[in-house]
């Protein structure tokens, strides 16, 4: 897939745990387990809205875009 999700890496930056990105943006622990390892099909833009705020970020620093070679 093209679409890199790098929310493991900005999870990091803010020293902020799997467990309380949930509790924060309010969704379940095995949904956000799936949107991290990249397995995810689509996210709604309210949820990448809830991240970015829990994140201080913005969705670019999350979502990258690379070609298939």
């Amino acid at each position: 897939m093209a679409i890199i999700v790098n929310l493991d890496v900005m999870m990091a930056k803010r020293k902020m745990s799997l467990n309380e990105l949930s509790e924060k943006v309010d969704i379940t622990l095995s949904n956000l387990s799936i949107l991290k390892t990249g397995k995810a099909k689509a996210v709604r833009f309210s949820t990448l809205d809830a991240i970015c705020k829990a994140l201080d970020c913005q969705p670019g620093d999350i979502l990258e875009f690379r070609e298939d070679n």
